[in-house]
């Protein structure tokens, strides 16, 4: 429009929907309230998911307060809920305030039980901490951390926090010094004045009149301890290295003569046993049944290490700003959980958050409430069996080996998954292209719906008779398993082009080996007889992992759907979005490498290995977890590499393709084409094959990870003296392929 035209009557309506949809950014009723409304229509949640093109779920978390709606389907949702208020306005009897909720007693969750008190009367409002707003223009970034981004934080969400007044301003902050002022940037856009001037005066006004922290995720778990992540500029102010010495990072902590660590120690504080290092916990006794328990993240110490919460290639979160950091970490606390440490930690803590070992049971004879365990929970910590053990386990101290012994599958339980390539055929080399499909949170995908073992190890000898419900591992003999020539769904599969289900690498098994139940299980499937020769299997069981996974998959789903990825997307729209998701919220492509590292990371600390700190064969810190169990990992991995094969059986059957490599969840397929829907086979209805390999954002789907030339593949394979596996090199996006 040129300067002196005249603006048009469509011009001005749509300069004034915008600006209609800015204002209702900000302005929702409250969570009852639109339930209410929906309800008063006879709307359906299903019907508004529809309207909004979202999910059901989803709908359901905006009228409970677990999320709130994003641009731009905020403003949508705002001009609906505008027209049912008008409609259907609040009645004069709802404006009494509902009565509270009962108070239920916090039940004991440490390593060993102890009686939980009854609750307790509610305590006294804290005094209120000294409020800025958020600024109205974009906060100068602090003069000590140059070329930082300047920005004003964002609106993100809460979820406990919303409605829990002792949590009201979120389950962290980000600590942050500039011109001699500390401030805490919280979540929604709000910003504290911070009057500490040492370590433990901050702890303590945490504690007092911050209000950060999270609800408990599960009705017998606890509250999440507040979350205080320092700045360089916060380090420099309280006293703190900015870096650590080389002899500090060795030890991972500062030495206990330094100032700061005094200071902590004078004041009656105290700390883990891990000191003060990038996550130093800094408590004080309880109170009753409440915690008074302060977590600091150092971020200049490398606290949220880059390859699970940054781009590795390109760090952002040491010059972001505050509020967007804070907008960052409190959508994966409101999402997942609040921050306990490395995504793996904080992972197998969202373990347990969800499935607490005890709860609160009262005695109906002295009417105090005791500790009772829960049936669906890891309760103890258990004995283990040597063939489910990593090489530097005391259990194998005096089992004979040699320092240097590589135990054989006969030895040790191998579950594994898939690094696997073979040479390309003849007529595969005719297509010019190699696609590859990675599985999306492969591993996660494989804990849904699976049977593990909750208690301690049964030993079976004397050839017990297989039974795919008692989760362990058995010793079995699977070398007359024959797959060269299946059939599957009538048609006639060449097994010789696939890996082997039975083992990592896909070899043929030689002989007797341990393996998971799932693989055994996964033997008889194929039709093939199975004679365990012993076994150590677990008799108490469940789907321990079931809410663990349900909650990582509603937090990645809810994350693409906000980079524009959604579950109804299939085709080439869902490849276009998966391409562009990046481009559209940093911060929530940020979130999803987070909450897939998190859901690998926690698979994989269920045997964490030794990292050096004590001799071989000593015990190390993480053999006294309860949720030490090399048995529930290995029952995932046997279960993602069989449901992988499984579904390399189905599309071969429908469309005789077979893979050329497989690393972890990529596949490699040869294409005609460059693009997924080039090589992926569908009915003729125009629909992926039943039980074969699927488009789309929710895991256990795939998306596409990369496309090269077969010519390329075999000028790697000659440069480098023979076939190895190119399934990981072949990226297109360099954030796929990384297990999830």
């Amino acid at each position: 429009m040129e300067v002196n035209s005249v603006p048009t009557e469509n011009e001005l309506f749509s300069a004034v929907d915008a600006l209609l949809e800015e204002v209702a950014q900000d302005d929702l009723p409250t969570p009852g309230e639109r339930k209410r409304l929906r309800e008063a229509a006879g709307l359906s949640q299903e019907q508004i998911a529809k309207a909004l093109k979202s999910r059901r779920e989803t709908i359901g978390n905006w009228e409970s307060g677990e999320t709130e709606p994003r641009p731009p389907k905020r403003a949508a949702y705002a001009r609906l809920l505008e027209g049912l208020a008008a409609r259907f306005p609040t009645p004069a009897a709802d404006a009494s305030t509902p009565a509270p909720a009962p108070v239920i007693p916090e039940a004991f969750t440490g390593p060993a039980p102890v009686p939980a008190p009854a609750a307790e009367a509610p305590a006294p409002p804290a005094p209120a901490a000294a409020v800025r707003p958020a600024p109205a223009v974009k906060p100068a970034a602090s003069s000590r951390r140059p070329g930082a981004k300047k920005a004003v934080a964002k609106k993100t969400t809460a979820s406990a926090a919303a409605v829990d007044p002792r949590f009201e301003n979120g389950p962290l902050a980000v600590i942050d010094c500039e011109d001699g002022q500390v401030s805490a940037y919280c979540v929604g856009g709000l910003v504290l004045d911070v009057p500490a001037k040492t370590i433990p005066a901050l702890v303590d006004w945490t504690l007092t009149e911050a209000r950060l922290g999270q609800a408990r995720l599960h009705r017998n778990g606890r509250d999440a301890d507040p979350i205080l992540v320092l700045t360089a500029s916060a380090l420099e102010r309280f006293g703190l290295p900015v870096a650590l010495s080389e002899e500090e990072r060795h030890a991972g902590r500062l030495p206990s003569g330094h100032k700061v660590v005094k200071q902590i120690d004078r004041a009656g504080l105290q700390m883990s046993q891990r000191g003060f290092g990038p996550w130093a916990r800094v408590y004080r006794d309880p109170e009753g049944s409440r915690r008074r328990c302060v977590q600091l993240c150092i971020l200049p110490w490398n606290a949220l290490d880059a390859r699970e919460w940054d781009k590795k290639d390109n760090p952002q979160l040491p010059t972001m700003h505050p509020a967007e950091l804070v907008q960052y970490l409190g959508l994966y606390a409101a999402r997942v959980i609040t921050p306990r440490g490395s995504t793996a930690t904080t992972g197998l803590e969202l373990m347990t958050a969800l499935r607490p070992p005890t709860r609160a049971q009262k005695d109906e004879a002295t009417g105090e409430f005791k500790p009772a365990f829960n049936d669906d929970a890891i309760t103890a910590k258990y004995a283990v069996v040597p063939c489910e053990v990593p090489d530097e386990h005391p259990i194998l101290k005096n089992a004979g080996f040699a320092r240097h012994h590589i135990r054989t599958p006969a030895e040790m339980l191998m579950e594994e998954p898939y690094d696997w390539c073979r040479p390309l055929t003849d007529e595969e080399c005719a297509n010019p292209y190699l696609v590859v499909v990675d599985i999306n949170m492969s591993f996660a995908a494989a804990a849904n719906g699976l049977t593990v073992g909750l208690n301690g190890p049964t030993h079976l000898e004397n050839n017990p008779k297989f039974d795919p419900a008692l989760p362990g591992s058995w010793l079995v003999d699977l070398s007359h398993v024959d797959l060269s020539r299946v059939r599957v769904n009538g048609r006639t599969v060449d097994g010789s082009r696939l890996p082997s289900p039975f083992t990592p690498k896909g070899d043929h098994p030689e002989g007797p080996a341990w393996y998971a139940t799932p693989t055994v299980a996964y033997a008889v499937e194929l039709g093939f007889d199975v004679a365990p020769i012993e076994a150590h299997v677990r008799t108490q069981t469940g789907r321990y992992l079931d809410s663990w996974y349900k909650r990582l998959r509603d937090a990645y789903v809810e994350t693409m759907a906000d980079m524009g990825v959604t579950t109804d997307l299939q085709g080439q729209e869902f490849l276009e979005a998966m391409a562009r998701r990046k481009q559209v919220d940093p911060t929530m492509a940020l979130l999803e490498t987070a909450i897939k590292a998190t859901a690998k990371g926690a698979i994989g600390k269920l045997r964490q290995r030794s990292r050096g700190q004590v001799p071989y064969y000593e015990p190390y810190p993480a053999l006294d977890r309860w949720t030490w169990r090399p048995d529930i990992r290995a029952a995932v991995l046997a279960n993602q590499r069989t449901g992988l094969h499984r579904k390399l059986m189905k599309t071969a059957a429908a469309a005789d393709l077979y893979p050329v490599a497989i690393g972890t969840d990529a596949i490699v397929y040869p294409s005609p084409g460059p693009s997924p829907l080039d090589v992926l086979p569908h009915t003729e209805e125009g629909k992926p094959v039943p039980g074969g390999f699927r488009l789309g954002v929710l895991p256990g789907m795939v998306k596409h990870q990369g496309t090269q030339t077969v010519l390329w593949a075999e000028q790697q394979f000659e440069e480098r003296g023979g076939v190895f596996n190119i399934s990981n090199l072949i990226k297109t996006d360099q954030s796929a392929g990384e297990g999830e």
